[in-house]
Parts: structure tokens; sequence; C-alpha cells
């Protein structure tokens, strides 16, 4: 069933085609009116039963491209009784539908903007959303509007689209190809914040050779500040294929380090673990909780390997007390007589050699 077949079913239309259309497009502006009434009251119920102003600004976003469509709508059903010239009637549909399209296009970038800034106030919520990223996905949004803006632009005024998307096809390899390096540092920056290994302010261990503080998470890179003060920015995409160790991680910020330490075969064990554990008393930055202990770990080569597990703070006071163990053990050791053994080379001589023939003779 064609329109024209619809319309003549109508009872109450006239059957003058200009009354007609006079009719149809009245019926059309009032309906637009009503519902642009009923859009504005559902604005008014979101802000009084929700406690965000994102669906109620949604919702006053959308009153317009709803009117305006109704008003495309009627139109073009009213310019069917009128029976008009095929190319007259080819542009009025191709510029009443590419007014619906920049409406609708505009519509969903300014909500597109009104949802990532609700989203961003709610990091904890949303990781993948922050400050930094919102710019990216907001040109990621634009550019897909964009697209599908001059897809429907292309249908409306009946233009083929084939030999533009091969040609689109080819630009976007070799964009591709020429990007590839930027493009992966992006697509791992988002990854990155929303996947969270690491936040602001954590000691991070990459492939266990780069170790500092966390400073600032970008789009393209991470920034890291080593133990020597240096800042080091490292590509996102380097840091999305290592081994991130976070020592900041876990349930809490605190860490265990380890003070390895020998002692001579024939010292006495339980000594050498009270003495380990005095060691630890009083240490700065050393938590209660969990408790010190003292590990045998295994026979060495020259001595017996123990080893001190004490709970740091954080990880930032790991090297200051590293030293302050190492410092204390050596002077208690010495104090309580236990030796630190070393490496010890036997030599054995089992004869002297000769000169010119005649043998060297040790004296007696």
């Amino acid at each position: 069933m064609n329109t024209d077949s619809l319309l003549a079913q109508i009872p109450f239309l006239p059957d003058e085609p200009a009354q007609r259309a006079a009719v149809i497009l009245l019926a059309f502006v009032v309906l637009a009116m009503v519902i642009r009434l009923l859009f504005r009251r559902l604005v008014r119920v979101l802000a009084r039963s929700t406690e965000t102003d994102v669906d109620d600004r949604v919702a006053a976003i959308l009153g317009g491209p709803v009117f305006w469509s109704i008003i495309v709508i009627g139109l073009w059903f009213a310019a069917v009784p009128l029976e008009v010239n095929p190319v007259v009637e080819r542009v009025v549909k191709g510029g009443l539908l590419t007014v619906v399209i920049g409406h609708w296009c505009l519509a969903f970038l300014r909500t597109n903007q009104v949802i990532l800034e609700a989203l961003s106030r709610h990091v904890d919520r949303f990781r993948w959303v922050q400050p930094k990223t919102v710019p990216l996905l907001d040109m990621v949004a634009k550019f897909l509007v964009a697209g599908a803006g001059i897809y429907l632009f292309c249908v409306a005024w009946s233009i083929p689209l084939t030999s533009w998307l091969a040609s689109a096809g080819i630009i976007g390899i070799a964009v591709g190809f020429a990007a590839r390096d930027t493009l992966a540092n992006l697509f791992s920056g988002v990854f990155i914040l929303a996947d969270a290994p690491y936040q602001v302010g954590d000691f991070v261990i990459l492939d266990n050779e780069l170790r500092g503080e966390v400073q600032e998470i970008g789009i393209r890179s991470t920034r890291i500040l080593t133990r020597d003060d240096i800042q080091v920015t490292v590509p996102n995409a380097v840091i999305a294929n290592a081994r991130i160790v976070n020592e900041t991680g876990g349930p809490s910020d605190t860490m265990r380090v380890r003070v390895p330490v020998s002692v001579a075969y024939g010292s006495d064990v339980d000594r050498v673990n009270d003495v380990l554990l005095a060691c630890v008393e009083g240490a700065p930055f050393v938590v209660d909780e969990p408790n010190p202990r003292v590990r045998f770990r295994s026979f060495g080569e020259s001595g017996l390997d123990f080893e001190l597990l004490a709970w740091i703070e954080k990880p930032i006071f790991r090297g200051r007390v590293l030293d302050e163990l190492n410092r204390r053990v050596y002077k208690a050791f010495a104090a309580a007589g236990i030796e630190i053994p070393y490496a010890k080379r036997d030599v054995y001589v089992k004869e002297l050699p000769t000169a010119g023939g005649i043998r060297i003779e040790r004296d007696a």
C-alpha cells in the first residue's frame, strides 16, 4: 500500500489537494507541539525524581530533534497530494532529510558531552572515563557521528557510495600505517586507564629494570620518577606489553623488605635468630603488623644463609630501611661475636718450580 492510497482512506481529509496538504501539515504541527510539551514535562519530572541532572539534560536536548523530525514527516506527507515535479520532490525530500540528520547529529554530540562529563565525575566507578581521556572519547564520538551523518546525507540525496568507500578504505589503510605507533600508544593509554594496573603515586617496576613512582598517566605515555630523581617517559604501547610489578598494589601500602645475611658454620642459629629480630626493634618506618621474622634459608658455600623479613609503611622507604637494618645487623653481629663469613680459598703447593733444571729446595 503506497502513501496516496493510505491518505485516501482517511475520511476527514478534504478532496482538494492543497487543502488536504494543509490539513496534514497542521495535524503534524499540532502533534509536534504536543510531544514537545510532553518532553518538557518529562524533564521536570526527571529533575524532581533523580539526584543528577543528566537525564533531564539529555531529554531537553532530544526534544528539539524529535520536534523537527515530526515537522519534516508532516511536510513529507503533505507534499504527497500536491503531485509536484519529481526533480523538485527529490530536492525537497533531500533538503528535509538533511535538516533532520543535522539536528540529530548535533543532538548526539551534545548528549555525548553531557554523558562524558557526568561519567568523568565518578572516576571510582568508571575508570576508563577520566578528565584526561574525555577529549579522546569525545573525538572518537565526533568521528562516529560525522561518519554516520555523511552516510545518511549521501543516502538522502541518492549519492553512490561505492567509489567513496573504496577511496576512504585506501586512505584509512595509509593513515593507519603512517600513524600506527601513535594509535597504539593512544589505545594502550585508554586500556591502561580502564584496567588501572597502577595509579599516580604508585611505585612500579617495569620488566625488572625501571623502578620509580608514577608521576602522570597520559593518553600517549606515562611519566615515572626514578629514585635518582630522573623522570622517564615511557610510551604506553611499551607499558602495555611489559611486565608490571606494582609495589603499592595490594590490600595496603605496606611492603616487605628482605635483608639477606650469612653467618659462619658453627654459629648458634637460635642466637642468630634472636639477634636479627632485635635489630628490627625501634627501626624507623617499620610496622609492627605483620610481625618481623627470620628465616633460615639454606646452607651456603661459605656459611649459613639467613634472611631478615620486615614490613615497612610504604615502598618509598625501602632504601632507607635497608640501609638502617644493614647497619644494625653488622654492629649487632660484631657485638655478639657472630662471624659474617666471606669467600676463602686455600691454595696447596704440591712442589716448587725448578730454575734451569735445578730444583729449589725449601729451607729447613
